[in-house]
């Protein structure tokens, strides 16, 4: 019998790998600590309760003109100033710093005494904010009252929100869970007990036990294969990937090229992976044109929808609060990739501003899953029946960002045929309340969710992914186009027809002309550079092929909207201001939301024939099935960005399919 042989490719991020350096590249490990010999030296501490804390060290990538001027090929190609950004909580105040790596100094610091919000927690923070329950009485006593063993239980520190109060202070909630007989701890909250810690004291500043609720069976919630009981299934076969000629990428460092596109992939500790210059290929014209200068996700918005005292404040921002790059996952290879991925890691600063290696961060890979990339079978011609199939290849990039009890699977797909897929996938545990009810029928009142198990909820909730897509079609200045799809009225009687649609454009003047709620009307939506067109006349763009449509349920005056304010439209166009970047403001915990993207774009500035960003709110509404407990099976959605009068004609009429390999007999030879 035959063997099969299946490979993985790796490759590493790390200082020096990278033969010609990039202005948008990630702060390596060794900039990271050269970063925090800088900082710590201007602001030296003699106690530990007052010791700085790095909340965010990130690059301060270069103003757009200097990119542009770097990659030109006509200029010399004089690398802009190496910088990085610092968020950090000094002393009660929240510090904002630049750092020039260059020449090894501070070039400015701004203090934030009292500001409308506080910077990410770090995991440094989250961690010893769990731990101060299990010094403090009250808390065990709480468990005693519940004959629960300590030594099961883990705790977790939570963000509070804002909720009108004039002054807030740095404050989380630490919630506390089982784990005894089962690793699925979110199943088995130790529901009415909390602790409110003050993060800059890091002690316990308040605690509530409002009575005993009946921590759910570990029985039917374990999820780990080794402990997983016969019988299985249903029983999956087993499938190969094989690339006789290895992978059709390259990797220069963070630069990435395929087929005809070409892109950056950069990390930020806050939001995650960064996809910078994609550019595509023209093969007619012969040269790489621009799509996207840069594209993010800038903010995971999650309410829970459960109002009473234990449960009102969890309206969490992922990346603003918690930081979707610092909760990147390990990828794992042949499970969350495919065995034909390029792996990657990437760094970020802890609570001291040491490194912190993520390991397998990000995954590459060719997806052959047997789609058509475009057909045709002609039987009008006679005696001849012609089919013509090009099979489809796209691109992959990958990450898994498992903020607590929910991972994200986040997914950025090019095509040849010049669209930008973009797919988010949740995953993990749902947000679980305990309860005392253990038959739907014994439920009287309102439980804000669905009973899923005995004593346990699934909270109903929402979640908004807010992407920052700043699109260059063929250069800086464009404009974003509505098309409406109008209904008219056949009036005259040269037709039997009594109606037909036809479309109405209008071009976006300003922002306020371009915020858009969808599904409400049929709309076409691009990105386009008037100033270019087709041999035909047609403007050139990129047209946004929006996802499920999710609009906000929550009251616009509530608070957790008023801070999530940019979630109000799915679509917003602002121009481009390097300092608009994060959606949520630039301090998202227990912020006021008075520095969101619904603020920034009041001003309601020119974006005809400008350099302008796209902001597309996509999401989930979530009532919980039992199918998603004990762990939930994924749930997928996205949208696309996909060439519109781009290309004179199809771009990969010409496209060959992947050549056939064939695999060697693997049955016993007789």
């Amino acid at each position: 019998m035959k063997t099969l042989f299946v490979f993985v490719f790796m490759l590493f991020w790390s200082s020096g790998k990278c033969s010609h350096p990039h202005p948008l590249d990630p702060l390596t490990p060794s900039e990271l600590n050269l970063v925090r010999t800088i900082v710590l030296k201007s602001h030296p501490t003699s106690t530990t309760t007052h010791k700085l804390t790095f909340n965010y060290i990130g690059l301060d990538e270069p103003d757009k003109p200097s990119i542009q001027s770097w990659l030109s090929p006509n200029k010399p190609h004089h690398l802009p100033p190496r910088r990085a950004s610092v968020i950090a909580r000094f002393q009660k105040q929240s510090l904002e710093i630049t750092v020039d790596l260059s020449t090894r100094s501070i070039i400015s610091t701004k203090t934030h005494k009292d500001p409308h919000g506080f910077p990410m927690l770090t995991f440094g923070e989250q961690f010893m904010a769990s731990q101060l329950p299990f010094s403090y009485e009250p808390f065990k006593e709480s468990l005693k009252k519940r004959s629960l063993n300590v030594s099961y239980v883990v705790c977790a520190a939570f963000t509070i929100g804002w909720f009108g109060e004039g002054k807030s202070e740095r404050k989380v909630k630490v919630k506390c869970y089982y784990t005894e007989g089962s690793a699925n701890l979110y199943a088995r909250p130790v529901e009415g007990v909390a602790a409110v810690v003050d993060l800059d004291e890091m002690k316990i500043v308040g605690y509530s036990d409002r009575g005993v609720i009946p921590v759910a069976k570990a029985e039917g919630t374990e999820y780990r294969a080794s402990k997983m009981k016969p019988p299985f299934g249903p029983e999956l076969k087993g499938v190969a990937v094989k690339q006789d000629e290895g992978p059709g990428f390259t990797i220069d460092g963070h630069s990435v090229s395929w087929a005809n596109w070409n892109f950056h992939l950069g990390f930020d500790i806050e939001v995650g992976p960064i996809v910078s210059l994609a550019s595509i290929y023209d093969l007619e014209k012969q040269e790489y044109r621009q799509v996207l200068y840069k594209g993010f996700i800038s903010e995971v918005f999650v309410p829970y929808q459960d109002p009473t005292e234990e449960w009102y404040y969890t309206t969490y921002f992922d990346c603003g609060e918690y930081g979707f790059g610092q909760s990147m996952s390990s990828l794992q290879p042949f499970k969350d990739c495919p065995a034909n991925a390029a792996f990657l890691d990437a760094y970020y600063a802890s609570s001291d501003g040491t490194p912190v290696k993520i390991v397998n961060a990000f995954c590459i890979f060719e997806r052959h899953a047997g789609d058509i990339m475009w057909r045709h079978t002609e039987i009008g011609i006679p005696n001849q029946v012609i089919t013509e199939v090009r099979s489809d290849v796209s691109l992959v990039v990958r990450v898994v960002s498992t903020v607590g009890n929910y991972d994200y699977v986040i997914d950025w797909e090019f095509k040849p045929s010049g669209s930008i897929k973009l797919g988010v996938g949740l995953t993990g545990i749902l947000g679980i309340k305990g309860g005392t009810v253990t038959n739907r029928d014994q439920i009287k009142e309102d439980i804000y969710g669905t009973l899923l198990a005995e004593n346990t909820i699934g909270v109903y909730h929402d979640h908004f992914l807010t992407y920052y897509l700043d699109l260059d079609i063929d250069g800086e200045a464009n404009s974003f186009v509505k098309t409406s799809l109008k209904t008219e009225r056949v009036k005259d009687h040269t037709s039997p027809r009594k109606s037909y649609w036809t479309v109405v454009s209008e071009t976006a003047k300003t922002e306020a002309d371009a915020r858009l709620n969808l599904g409400l009307k049929p709309y076409e939506l691009q990105v386009v550079n008037a100033n270019k067109k087709t041999k035909l006349g047609n403007k050139i763009g990129y047209r946004l092929l929006p996802g499920s449509v999710v609009h906000p349920l929550l009251l616009n005056d509530d608070y957790p909207q008023i801070r999530a304010a940019f979630t109000n439209y799915n679509v917003w166009v602002t121009p481009y201001n390097k300092s608009e970047k994060w959606v949520g403001g630039l301090f998202v915990d227990r912020s006021q939301g008075d520095d969101t993207l619904a603020v920034w774009s009041m001003r309601d500035r020119k974006i005809e024939n400008e350099d302008i960003v796209l902001w597309y709110t996509m999401g989930f509404h979530h009532v919980p099935s039992q199918e998603d407990f004990p762990v939930m099976p994924t749930l997928s959605g996205g949208f696309e960005l996909r060439p519109t009068n781009f290309f004179e004609s199809n771009p990969v009429l010409k496209a060959k399919s992947p050549k056939l390999v064939y695999w060697p007999n693997c049955t016993s030879q007789h």
